[in-house]
């Protein structure tokens, strides 16, 4: 995969007018640049800088142990049984632990979560009841899953501590835990992060790394957009910006911007290659009552080691799950109208293996990191094409083999199947009578 890399510089006058988050702006960058032209341009007699297009020269690495990352970090790395950078890691890495302001489009599975993680942990300098890292994303699930992976790289670093706050706890017990032990690094949902700031438990006036993860989501919705800014204000103006998502449409490129100066730009050079290589995806055309009969025989007669189903509602999840589970498979249910105790209950089943088969809403649809997850059905088509790209992605992450089943009825999910071909350039044929289980399972 390829990336278009650009490094932006934006011209003071223009920086001065972004008023609604001028109060939380960073004053510094830093990072290699190499052949970038900026060139200047009269008009009305005014002098501007432009902004251009520029190459960039990283750091060529052939493992971890070539970021100059701590000791500690390392050692953790290896745990993990990572041994080399994906494209990503490599491109993003050198830059983020040098302070930079970053915005990424990565295709899912690639691991820009550790870009992060790792970024933070290296510049991180412990200092008692001082938070220096915030990471917000879009749901409870996804929160808890980045406070994990924090975890699983600081098994050598037990002095910095991690919290994770979000919506369905009461926020008194929020409250309390950040008395008792106040986090270095705090991750969580936009609401309840805001609410702690407002509430005077959580300080974030020392905080030297804001990082937005599936930023696009939160950017697009304007209640988020808006807890974001607030929070975003509430910060010290020196800080590192970095946002993260495999969907970063144009539209959406400004408003990540607004919060950065001079960022390090990471696209994927055009839609057809966010898709995983790795993934195969076949639609079946059938009846809408056809749905269920069709989706046991598939069960049956796919090998697989997890899966995940989706559907367009809470409803719809709860009478699929059910029908399942009479039908003697390991299947389990995350939607929205779970409180949160039970929906991280059942996300850790799904995750420790504890059941092969999850149905889901598309609150499972973003971000959420399953590596045993390796086919992936739209019982219901998604609504666009990129809740389909991030629902497919679900399987086939970071190179590995998977396969994506889409339920046609009807003529919208006909446009949509074809939007998605158009978009990304992959031809996605009618789901043979049998199939190789090679072209889904590694190793076969």
């Amino acid at each position: 995969m390829s990336f278009h890399i650009s490094i932006v510089s934006v011209d003071s006058h223009h920086n001065q007018n972004q008023n609604h988050i001028q109060n939380g702006r960073r004053r510094r960058s830093f990072g290699l640049r190499r052949n970038q032209r900026t060139r200047r341009t009269r008009s009305n007699g005014n002098n501007y800088r432009k902004k251009t297009k520029g190459t960039y020269a990283s750091i060529h690495s052939s493992g971890f142990r070539d970021f100059l990352l701590k000791p500690e970090l390392l050692r953790a790395i290896i745990d993990c049984g990572f041994e080399h950078p994906s494209e990503v890691q490599h491109e993003c890495i050198p830059q983020a632990v040098l302070g930079m302001d970053i915005v990424c489009q990565a295709k899912s599975g690639m691991g820009k979560t550790a870009v992060f993680v790792l970024a933070t942990i290296q510049q991180l300098d412990v200092i008692d009841d001082q938070v220096s890292v915030l990471v917000m994303c879009h749901t409870r699930e996804l929160a808890f899953q980045i406070s994990k992976e924090y975890e699983r790289f600081l098994k050598y670093l037990p002095t910095i501590k991690v919290g994770v706050f979000y919506g369905g706890v009461k926020i008194k017990i929020n409250e309390e835990t950040i008395k008792a032990s106040c986090p270095h690094i705090v991750v969580g949902t936009p609401g309840r992060i805001l609410a702690l700031v407002q509430s005077k438990a959580l300080d974030l006036s020392k905080i030297r790394h804001f990082i937005l993860d599936e930023c696009d989501e939160m950017l697009e919705r304007l209640d988020m957009r808006i807890d974001v800014q607030k929070i975003f204000r509430s910060c010290r103006r020196d800080k590192q910006v970095m946002m993260f998502s495999a969907t970063l449409g144009m539209e959406v490129r400004p408003l990540c911007k607004r919060f950065m100066q001079d960022p390090m730009e990471i696209y994927v050079d055009d839609d057809t290659k966010l898709t995983l290589h790795g993934l195969s995806q076949y639609y079946v055309k059938l009846k809408s009552d056809e749905k269920n009969r069709r989706l046991l025989e598939l069960l049956e007669a796919l090998e697989f080691n997890q899966v995940v189903i989706f559907v367009s509602t809470v409803q719809r999840c709860i009478a699929l799950a059910k029908l399942l589970v009479d039908q003697n498979f390991p299947v389990i249910a995350i939607h929205g109208a779970l409180d949160q105790v039970e929906r991280l209950s059942r996300y850790r089943e799904f995750k420790d293996f504890q059941k092969r088969i999850l149905v889901a809403t598309n609150l499972f649809g973003r971000g959420m990191d399953i590596e045993r997850v390796n086919v992936v059905f739209n019982y219901d088509m998604p609504i666009d094409s990129d809740t389909y790209l991030h629902r497919v992605a679900r399987a086939g992450r970071f190179g590995t083999k998977g396969l994506a089943v889409s339920f046609v009825v009807d003529e919208e999910n006909v446009k949509m199947l074809d939007s998605v071909q158009s978009r990304f350039h992959v031809k996605i044929t009618v789901l043979p009578d049998e199939i190789d289980k090679a072209e889904y399972i590694d190793g076969c």
